[in-house]
């Protein structure tokens, strides 16, 4: 799988969390905590799925 892959479908993700929050009426601090959070995720996923073994 590729990094751009997982990136896409977790910027489609931050960006359906952060509209909910939005409707939910939600302070704006807490959006931007949270997306931080989601953002941090989306890195160490796809990294760790998309990394290449190293060789012995």
């Amino acid at each position: 799988m590729s990094l751009g892959i997982y990136l896409v479908g977790y910027l489609i993700l931050i960006g359906g969390v952060t509209y909910g929050m939005h409707l939910a009426h939600i302070p704006q601090h807490w959006i931007v905590v949270v997306d931080l959070v989601l953002v941090g995720a989306a890195i160490l996923t796809g990294v760790t799925s998309t990394r290449q073994k190293d060789p012995s």
